[in-house]
């Protein structure tokens, strides 16, 4: 079973949202791996590339503020990503509660493909 039926059957979603959903958290993560530790994962993730491309960008005045907190380092930027993610998901029709629901079945998929090593370098930037 691959990672967007996973989340449309676990969580009663479209495939849209279970993509775009997907694409914003594996985002934040490219951000925050770096290129060599991001390409570990998406190696392991089948259509990760159509995820990524699902992704709603940011963009208004949620992005600037966004933006702003994450250029401020330390917590504010955990804040920053928090707000970046609820406002993609707001785009895709989804409640920012269900970023918490996405991401146990994201890290279970990532863990069942390519074990834990994996799983631990998305959860460290994904919790």
């Amino acid at each position: 079973m691959d990672l967007i039926q996973l989340l449309t059957e676990n969580l009663g979603i479209q495939d849209s949202q279970a993509q775009g959903g997907a694409g914003l958290l594996f985002q934040l993560a490219k951000d925050k791996l770096g290129e060599d530790d991001f390409a570990k994962v998406a190696d392991y993730v089948p259509g990760i590339e159509n995820m990524l491309s699902s992704a709603p960008q940011d963009g208004g005045m949620l992005g600037a503020l966004s933006g702003l907190a994450g250029a401020m380092g330390g917590e504010a930027a955990g804040i920053a990503n928090l707000m970046s993610l609820a406002g993609g998901f707001s785009k895709l029709g989804l409640d920012s509660g269900m970023i918490a629901n996405f991401v146990p079945i994201i890290l279970s998929f990532v863990q069942n493909q390519g074990g834990d090593d994996i799983k631990n370098l998305l959860e460290n930037v994904l919790n």
